[in-house]
């Protein structure tokens, strides 16, 4: 029924009908996530690192009143420059698409989307979750609810290290969604490669392909998560970060920041509070990410 209004990029369309390995990538970190052109040029990295990997990248966003499954360079270029881009996520997807807005996806509506188009994998930087100070404030990402029921291996550097990730790793544990370590038995901070929280470790790719495909034949319609750490050499050690979280958040406290406009303005204070290292951090976690959902595409 929504075919009609999915538009693929040609080689997307051709790995899918030839059953090669494709790779989904969101649209958020190209929109929200980062300044132009740094968000350009990272884009275009992340997309050459699928390609070298021998993976067929595909980039998804809302453009023109139709969902995008791969996007050729205008776009990108769209999609990195222009303003008041949409932060999209399952609940928008419709409004964004009626009106022709240019819509970029969250963590959800690439999951939701990714399935649709018939692709298994999905890499992205980090997750949303639980907000911090929840008994307060109840603040709880959409992303949590979408591994509930979409099918999608998601590769992360855990969850936003702006979030409660103990309440995070509680929801999804009570919502039955696998989280798998990557060669770590502890949750990444996405910025630190060790949260001090104990989770289920994974060794290769095809062990995660082989859970997904048993999920599936036991009738499970939840995602799974691949909790993948920043490299080494690019952390930001947990206690570090955890002081430049607390003064951003005061920040947006005291600035009224509230809703989907909490995580890019926390993630926007960040880089500023640690004098730009949160953002090489960030960039570097997400090739690295994009690296393994890469090699997990091809063990399909």
């Amino acid at each position: 029924m929504i075919e009609d209004q999915i538009r693929y990029s040609l080689e997307v369309e051709k790995a899918l009908a030839e059953k090669k390995p494709v790779l989904a990538l969101e649209s958020t970190i190209i929109s929200h996530g980062m300044p132009y052109p740094e968000n350009l040029q990272v884009a275009e990295e992340l997309e050459k690192i699928a390609t070298e990997n021998g993976v067929v990248p595909a980039t998804v966003c809302l453009m023109d009143g139709f969902i995008k499954i791969g996007l050729n360079k205008s776009d990108l270029l769209r999609l990195a420059r222009e303003k008041g881009v949409r932060k999209v996520s399952r609940r928008d997807v419709a409004s964004v698409l009626v009106k022709k807005e240019m819509g970029a996806t969250t963590v959800a509506a690439t999951m939701m989307l990714s399935e649709l188009a018939g692709i298994k994998v999905f890499a992205t930087g980090g997750i949303g979750g639980v907000h911090r100070g929840l008994e307060t404030r109840f603040d709880i990402s959409a992303d949590l609810l979408e591994f509930t029921r979409t099918p999608v291996v998601v590769v992360s550097a855990g969850a936003k290290a702006i979030l409660d990730l103990k309440g995070t790793l509680e929801y999804l544990e009570t919502m039955s969604v696998p989280v798998l370590g990557f060669k770590t038995s502890t949750f990444p901070a996405f910025y630190s490669r060790d949260s001090g929280i104990r989770i289920s470790q994974i060794e290769t790719e095809k062990e995660i392909v082989e859970i997904y495909k048993q999920n599936l034949r036991l009738g499970f319609r939840t995602g799974i998560l691949v909790a993948n750490p920043v490299p080494e050499k690019d952390e930001i050690p947990f206690q570090e970060m955890n002081k430049f979280i607390e003064t951003a958040l005061l920040a947006a406290e005291e600035q009224g920041i509230t809703g989907q406009a909490v995580t890019p303005f926390l993630l926007r204070k960040i880089v500023e509070i640690s004098q730009g290292r949160s953002l090489k951090a960030n960039i570097a976690l997400v090739k690295n990410n994009v690296a393994l959902g890469s090699r997990i595409a091809k063990a399909f």
